[in-house]
């Protein structure tokens, strides 16, 4: 970027093929976001005034993004402190895994498993990082009372940020622990997880996991470290008929469902993502 006058669409054009050039999955959208975020206005004011100059104070806030971006691969959600998921404004930092499009998903799978909006149920999320299931499902279920989990003090804290931005503080609680050790005693209609998948040591991942929580993304030699714990342990806090919903890697799909077969838990469904990659499991508890 030379000292000549840079627009908007100058800056936007170059560094959308900087990016490709350098193999980032959404090239453009990232350019968007950066630069949005430094010139503090939205992605479609850009295109509103997209030959206006930038000035040089401008140039350089964003070229810090960019290097960082691109030659760090540090997430946009990290960088810029945002990420939407379900039409929800969430905070982020390199605290927490940052919430994924297709986790959506699951919060889709379970609102379809809590078909009635006024009823008054109660939700547990396992491992909630930033807050994304809890909160979305909160936010569509007016009645539900939720209860979001996590091993991570700072991930808590950053889920409590976001629900008190979000206005829904009231309807969540937060509490710190493994599994089900927080809420022990306790009896859910539905639990829903993302929990760690990922294998320990697996090759050609996304260059960008280096700056999220290892906790969050890794689950052994198998992805089935955390899984199988919370699989098995599930019918301690569902009522009869209650559900589990979780999220996993879509190889690990047949795997996730004969461990919900071999909890006694039954009608064990598998639901797609938009990719149409295996990505949800729910299951029921039986009746007693």
């Amino acid at each position: 970027m030379s000292e000549q006058t840079w627009t908007v669409v100058d800056l936007l054009r170059w560094t959308t093929e900087h990016f490709a050039g350098l193999g980032i999955e959404s090239p453009r959208l990232d350019a968007e976001v950066l630069l949005a975020n430094t010139l503090g206005t939205g992605r479609l004011e850009l295109y509103l005034h997209y030959d206006k100059p930038v000035t040089r104070a401008e140039r350089s806030a964003f070229r810090e993004l960019v290097v960082r971006r691109g030659g760090d691969r540090v997430p946009v959600s990290q960088l810029v402190g945002r990420r939407e998921f379900w039409s929800l404004p969430l905070r982020v930092t390199g605290e927490v895994l940052t919430p994924r499009p297709e986790t959506e998903t699951l919060v889709e799978t379970a609102l379809e498993l809590l078909p009635d909006v006024d009823a008054e149920v109660r939700v547990l999320d396992v491992g909630t990082g930033t807050g994304a299931i809890a909160l979305a499902i909160a936010r569509e279920r007016p009645k539900a009372r939720v209860v979001a989990t996590d091993i991570s003090p700072a991930a808590l804290q950053i889920a409590a940020a976001n629900a008190d931005e979000l206005q829904l503080n009231d309807r969540v609680r937060f509490l710190a622990g493994s599994l089900f050790e927080p809420v022990a005693g306790e009896r859910f209609d539905l639990v829903a997880s993302n929990p760690p998948y990922l294998v320990r040591g697996s090759v050609g991942l996304a260059p960008e996991l280096a700056h999220e929580p290892e906790v969050a993304l890794f689950a052994g030699d198998d992805g089935l470290e955390v899984l199988r714990p919370l699989v098995a342990g599930v019918s301690e806090v569902l009522e009869d008929r209650g559900k589990l919903v979780v999220e996993i890697d879509p190889s690990q799909a047949d795997a996730v469902s004969a461990l919900c077969e071999s909890a006694g838990l039954v009608d064990v469904q598998i639901r797609r993502d938009l990719a149409q990659r295996p990505r949800v499991v729910a299951a029921w508890k039986a009746e007693a």
